[in-house]
């Protein structure tokens, strides 16, 4: 019988190597745009599994930490801080494109213990906050890179483009993995 504290160490020891293989999975790119965002192989997917396995409160913590490993990364890999944008399009953009989509990641955990089908409709929701996050940041920051005539239609290709391969992916492998035997028997171990 384990006790609350060997739960906890166990729970803390499982979020941070979900964390890291989330963070490792957003290093492989299946294809990268130009202005930031990529489909990517199943990067989010461990996020959701671990939101769905210990729930809101260590899915939402876990999201957070990789909300910032991906910030980290955008300042890094992705020379956020060359963009040329203002100190206020900084800000937005490390706000409305990193921190708020990749901690809302974490909002699935509320529908722990669903059958398959609800967690695919969860994993979309949560996909969907995501891209509208991402939405918002091209109608408000980056319209100064918009050609086109419409901004709102620009955000919406250039973000739906690799947001919705995400979405579909992730959703798709969520409902597998948490049809399978073997979640029961992690589910019954936490």
């Amino acid at each position: 019988m384990q006790t609350t504290k060997s739960k906890n160490v166990y729970k803390l020891t499982l979020c941070a190597v979900f964390v890291a293989l989330a963070s490792v999975l957003s290093l492989i790119k299946i294809y990268k745009l130009p202005l930031g965002g990529s489909v990517t192989l199943f990067s989010m997917l461990p996020i959701i599994m671990l939101a769905l396995l210990l729930g809101a409160r260590w899915g939402f913590a876990s999201s957070f930490v990789y909300s910032l490993i991906q910030l980290g990364f955008g300042i890094t890999l992705d020379g956020l801080f060359g963009w040329g944008l203002t100190s206020l399009s900084l800000i937005g953009t490390i706000v409305l494109d990193y921190i708020i989509p990749f901690s809302l990641l974490g909002l699935v955990g509320f529908l722990k213990n669903q059958k398959p089908i609800n967690i695919v409709l969860a994993t979309i929701a949560v996909m969907v906050i995501r891209f509208l996050c991402h939405f918002l940041s091209g109608i408000i920051i980056f319209d100064i890179w918009c050609e086109w005539e419409s901004v709102w239609f620009y955000s919406l290709c250039y973000n739906g483009s690799f947001m919705l391969p995400e979405l579909v992916f992730t959703a798709v492998s969520a409902g597998v993995i948490f049809s399978l035997p073997v979640i029961k028997r992690i589910k019954d171990k936490i």
